[in-house]
């Protein structure tokens, strides 16, 4: 089988890599991430991302524009809509995965997004799946979460960079923001006080 990997970050791709090689299976990694910035950020995760494929022994193609502008005009209006701005992301990094696949060749496309214990798992498998019949690919399901440790512990013995937000500058800030941090905890105090009134009764 010729399947093409989306790559969002070397690191993710440890553990999925070696689970579809020792299956016989010929994997291409596929760079494409308008999400990730600011353009540093997203530079050393495409170039560490092939230097990953490199050492694995796969195929590597990226998507070498930078895309902050597109990706904007699409995240900020997904943002009025709840989840919308991930739901954007990815359903825009799957499709263009799919199509890839669809018009080079590939048998099945697949994604490193299934081995993080942070993204929305069934989300992503929904929106994978619903371009199987759009561009005529299988969608290769597998749920990578299971070698979380055994991924990063992967990454880390090849000296990998390992990054500490999602990737988007909205996911930056929620990482970094100490007001967000704060408001967070005060609307779950808040949560929790209400549940607690509810089962008084």
């Amino acid at each position: 089988m010729k399947l093409l990997l989306h790559m969002c970050c070397g690191p993710c791709a440890c553990y999925p890599v070696k689970m579809l090689q020792g299956r016989g299976i010929q994997i291409t990694g596929y760079f494409f991430n308008p999400n990730i910035h600011p353009y540093r950020e997203w530079d050393t995760r495409r170039k560490n991302a092939e230097l990953f494929a490199e050492k694995a022994g796969i195929g590597f193609v990226a998507e070498r524009k930078y895309q902050l502008r597109d990706f904007l005009k699409r995240a900020l209006p997904a943002e009025s809509v709840p989840n919308g701005r991930c739901t954007m992301c990815y359903t825009w990094r799957l499709e263009q995965t799919a199509r890839y696949a669809a018009e080079n060749g590939f048998d099945a496309f697949t994604s490193t997004l299934f081995y993080s214990i942070y993204q929305q798992h069934d989300l992503m498998k929904q929106t994978a799946e619903s371009f199987v019949r759009k561009y005529d690919i299988p969608f290769y399901y597998e749920d990578f979460r299971i070698g979380w440790q055994e991924g990063i512990d992967i990454s880390k013995k090849l000296e990998l960079y390992r990054q500490s937000y999602c990737g988007c500058i909205f996911s930056e800030e929620e990482r970094f923001s100490r007001e967000l941090m704060k408001q967070r905890k005060k609307e779950n105090r808040a949560k929790k006080r209400a549940r607690l009134q509810e089962a008084a009764g």
